[in-house]
């Protein structure tokens, strides 16, 4: 395995610095031992000296006292002094046993008695002060004195001599740690050889093969040179390059049964499908988009409202789902115009991020077209055509509330004021009815003039102020600077003012006694676009919701206030006649925040004008 040849290779090494160590650990360990123990009797030794100097020093004192008589005094001093030196000395004499020292310590002891047999002489006998007494007190005690001095230099040259010693043994340990150290890196040196040509080959082969699947080369494997863990590398490398053949093969045949798919797809799809590349060039058409692209509207390329989407998503990435009937492409085939509802998507690469280009399905909305047409007419003309009996009927309730066809009992009354309510309900019914559809037909022109945004609102808030005030509810007008082009915005007011009337009006029915409901204006993202908006502190809408809104006769789940769901239905036509957006941002319990852009006033906006 490869595990044993690494470390069959590098024990040598290791048994080299194992033995190194142990014997730097013994000789280490020698020296400190012998060096603590010659320190340590070397100190005693000096220690020892001192103090057998500092007790002839006192006996000699003592004995200098007793010359002149003083014996008694000092006797007790000379005795402890005595006593000192003598047990000093026979711990000298024990340590000197057998050594060089020995005959030092002799000699010491043979002075020390010579002084001890005069100061003994003086203490028993005493005698007056005497010249010649003086004389072989201060003889024995120099005796002393030269003996231990003698004594002193035999110490300094035993300690000399160990100091040699352990240099020697430092000089030869660093000579065998410097052959060691040479040795060791010429076995290194050695073994990385063997290691590296033991590694480097088949790890050479398996870069070679990795670099070439890399490349796309699947067919080069690694050659087995053994049967450790580089073996076994190469043989799943091997493995694995077969697995990715066999996976390059399994794809080659899925992406050539997708691409078979795709071609019938596109070829059974009746309505035009275009695919089109990052730069707006069309790639890929079905049967159909070929048909209709040899048509002379697409002979410069797309239609220019198509074209204006196109490259809208393009730029966007955000896919372009249309949300009425007013975004057809007319298109003529044969002498009869034709409409299609485009749909384009923004395609694009999961796994690499990058764009790739959009697809456009042209939906074919010719009958659908001609059936709402029918529709929009015939509710237009059953709304007007109701409208007129239900006048008559309002008149009729209206006369009788006023009792000049006779007096009302109380149940008659309140009978005929529902009546009346109900009546003016579903006059309003009507011509919310009446105008959606008009608006939806396109009949409804619009009279747009440049208008400030602070006098719009102005004028709401004056016209819905009373009727936010008797709910009980606070109105403010928040207008920020830059709203517009030279502060002014290009809009119809009577119909923008429908669709405030819609926004407060909701805002204030389900807001709460207390709250309040702002109306606001601001610049939008577009340079010379006006957001305005309604924002209150009411129930909010759920998430749910959110996205119906705005569908006709939509009411959300639980709503206890009345109404028929036109009021945002319009508002959202309105502002999508001025070519502008609509939305809601809400939370249940959190208030809502209606808002609608006004685009600036172009050049085709102030001709139509």
């Amino acid at each position: 395995m490869l595990r044993n040849k690494l470390y069959l290779g590098l024990l040598p090494l290791l048994a080299l610095l194992i033995l190194v160590g142990v014997a730097g650990i013994l000789v280490n360990r020698d020296l400190a031992r012998s060096s603590s123990e010659k320190i340590d009797r070397g100190y005693s030794m000096v220690m020892g000296e001192h103090e057998m100097r500092g007790a002839a020093l006192g006996m000699v004192t003592a004995m200098h006292s007793a010359l002149r008589g003083n014996v008694l005094e000092v006797r007790g001093a000379y005795e402890e002094q005595r006593g000192l030196f003598k047990q000093t000395l026979m711990a000298q004499s024990f340590s000197a046993a057998g050594t060089e020292r020995e005959k030092a310590v002799r000699q010491v002891s043979r002075a020390f008695g010579r002084f001890e047999n005069i100061g003994d002489s003086l203490m028993v006998i005493g005698g007056s002060f005497q010249d010649a007494g003086y004389e072989d007190v201060e003889r024995a005690y120099f005796g002393v004195l030269h003996s231990l001095d003698e004594l002193l230099r035999t110490d300094s040259r035993v300690m000399q001599v160990e100091s040699e010693r352990v240099a020697g043994i430092a000089r030869v340990s660093i000579g065998v740690l410097v052959v060691v150290i040479v040795i060791g890196i010429a076995l290194s040196v050695l073994l990385a050889f063997r290691l590296a040509r033991m590694f480097i080959g088949p790890i050479s082969a398996l870069t070679e093969s990795s670099r070439a699947l890399g490349e796309g080369n699947l067919e080069k494997d690694v050659p087995v040179t053994s049967r450790d863990e580089l073996g076994v590398l190469a043989q799943s490398f091997n493995a694995m390059a077969a697995s990715l053949r066999e996976y390059r093969d399994a794809m080659a045949a899925r992406v050539l049964r997708a691409q078979r798919t795709m071609e019938a797809t596109l070829t059974s799809t009746p309505d035009p499908l275009f695919v089109v590349s990052p730069d707006g060039k069309s790639d890929i058409r079905n049967p159909a988009a070929e048909r209709l692209a040899a048509l002379p509207e697409f002979a410069d390329g797309f239609p220019e409202p198509l074209d204006a989407h196109v490259r809208e998503v393009l730029r966007t990435r955000e896919h372009f789902l249309p949300t009425g009937y007013d975004q057809v492409i007319p298109v003529s085939i044969d002498h009869d115009e034709r409409f299609y509802l485009p749909r384009i998507l923004s395609v694009s690469d999961k796994l690499t991020g990058r764009e790739g280009g959009a697809a456009i399905l042209l939906q074919d909305v010719t009958k659908f077209r001609l059936l709402d047409d029918a529709k929009n007419n015939l509710v237009g003309t059953v709304s007007h055509e109701l409208k007129t009996p239900l006048t008559s009927l309002r008149m009729a309730v209206y006369l009788l509330l006023e009792q000049n066809t006779g007096a009302l009992t109380p149940a008659q009354r309140d009978l005929l004021e529902t009546a009346r309510d109900d009546a003016d309900r579903l006059l309003r019914i009507l011509n919310d009815i009446l105008d959606l559809a008009r608006i939806e037909s396109g009949t409804a022109a619009l009279s747009r003039c440049e208008v400030e945004p602070a006098a719009l609102l102005e004028e709401m808030a004056r016209e819905m102020r009373p009727l936010i005030e008797d709910a009980g509810q606070r109105l403010e007008v928040c207008v920020a600077p830059g709203a517009g082009v030279d502060g002014k915005v290009f809009l119809d007011p009577d119909r923008i003012r429908h669709v405030f009337v819609n926004l407060l009006g909701n805002a204030s029915k389900y807001t709460p006694e207390g709250g309040r409901i702002e109306l606001y204006a601001e610049p939008d993202a577009e340079p010379g676009a006006v957001r305005f908006g309604v924002r209150d502190t009411g129930a909010g809408i759920a998430e749910t919701d959110l996205p119906c809104v705005f569908q006709k006769f939509y009411r959300a789940p639980g709503q206890k206030r009345r109404g028929a769901g036109l009021g945002l239905s319009i508002a959202r036509e309105v502002v999508l006649a001025h070519g502008g957006t609509i939305a809601c941002a809400s939370k249940a319990g959190a208030g809502s925040d209606f808002y609608f852009t006004i685009p600036p006033r172009r050049p085709e906006n102030a001709a139509a004008s």
